[in-house]
């Protein structure tokens, strides 16, 4: 790498360490607010995000010397709808990003001054800049003449806003690390809770808590299921008391969060399949997720045990049940046979006959969870 590519590294980290300050941002949202009355009435909040979200997209491109990505026009087009629709025009939307960046490019010469950085680099850096946002300025008014025209004055709601940045994180990529720095979440480290199958009386109770963890963070629907986007892991007694299982998947990148979604309901239902409730992060339940992923190997086994499944004959539902029970409670037929409703010896026959007609050996670890699998692959094929 050559001295100026190093020194461009060096700028485009100062860039990005001076749009993610937050008291910067705090001053950004309060000359926005106060010099555009338009903006007045916004949450300084949410001034802040749309701020760091556009210098995020800006800056992205800055550090590859390139034009604005189909991720970084969405981004913009989304601004655009979202004023439009809270009635704000365009010249008002427009000049609070002028002040924006005249703030935020003011405090970078600052800071650049006092770490050695070639002005003559940050001069380029700027003009790459202007050329990012003279690109991305067609879709911003395309967009917001759009919405004006279809939804004039409609004011999204605070769900729909949620939704709408979930619905970008789990584009994954670029959009998803750009709306992650919108909704102020770092880049890294973020945690995934998903509740599936979840009625609106029990979203209203997760989404008030949400999902218990800290803030920021993005909370909202994802068809049946409620997915949370967290900046760090949830408390430590997260959900305590919540009679609903919650799969948790990360820490990982904001590009990762289509992965780390996945992950995380594939905890929620194995979880579900194991009766617990609560938090299961995916990695108390990996071996289960990854039987549950394998369809093809499930019927491998069943297919390669069907001659001995067939000759317990009518016995085969309650052997092949109890049998399961007694590998999930650990071995013990006691605990089996309390689950089971039979006496232990009977637990006890029923593993022999059956660990005795698949050649398995009871004390082996591995054929016990090859058992288990058996066990469960007959039993969802004979409900």
């Amino acid at each position: 790498m050559t001295p100026r590519q190093d020194q461009w590294g060096a700028l485009v980290a100062l860039i990005e360490q001076v749009a993610s300050t937050s008291d910067l941002m705090e001053q950004v949202a309060r000359d926005v607010r106060g010099s555009i009355k338009e903006i007045s009435g916004l949450d300084a909040a949410e001034v802040s995000r749309s701020t760091r979200g556009l210098f995020a997209a800006s800056t992205a491109a800055i550090a590859e010397r390139r034009g604005p990505t189909e991720a970084e026009l969405s981004f913009v087009a989304a601004l655009g709808t979202t004023r439009a629709r809270q009635g704000i025009p365009i010249e008002a939307v427009l000049h609070a990003i002028h002040v924006a960046e005249r703030r935020i490019w003011a405090r970078a010469r600052e800071v650049a001054r006092g770490s050695g950085v070639d002005p003559f680099l940050l001069l380029e850096a700027r003009e790459l800049y202007d050329d990012w946002t003279q690109a991305v300025r067609g879709r911003l008014l395309a967009a917001h003449a759009a919405a004006r025209g279809s939804r004039a004055g409609e004011l999204p709601s605070a769900r729909d806003a949620q939704a709408l940045l979930l619905a970008r994180l789990l584009q994954g990529g670029s959009a998803a690390a750009l709306a992650a720095a919108e909704a102020g979440l770092p880049q890294a480290g973020l945690v995934v809770l998903v509740a599936v199958t979840v009625t609106e009386a029990e979203e209203r109770t997760l989404t008030a808590r949400r999902l218990a963890g800290p803030a920021p963070a993005v909370v909202a629907r994802n068809g049946s299921e409620l997915v949370a986007v967290l900046s760090g892991p949830p408390r430590a007694r997260a959900l305590a008391g919540v009679d609903r299982v919650v799969g948790q998947s990360g820490p990982g990148a904001a590009t990762e969060v289509p992965v780390l979604r996945e992950l995380a309901a594939a905890a929620a239902a194995a979880g579900a399949e194991r009766g617990r409730t609560g938090l299961v992060p995916v990695a108390s339940v990996a071996s289960l997720i990854a039987v549950a992923d394998r369809a093809d190997l499930a019927r491998v086994l069943t297919e390669h045990h069907r001659a001995a499944l067939a000759g317990l004959g009518r016995h085969a539902a309650a052997t092949i049940g109890t049998v399961r029970a007694w590998i999930e409670c650990g071995c013990d037929a006691n605990a089996a046979a309390a689950r089971e409703f039979v006496h232990p010896n009977t637990v006890r026959n029923r593993v022999e006959a059956l660990t005795r007609a698949t050649g398995s050996r009871a004390t082996d670890p591995l054929a016990l969870t090859d058992l288990w699998w058996l066990c469960r692959t007959w039993q969802a094929d004979h409900p």
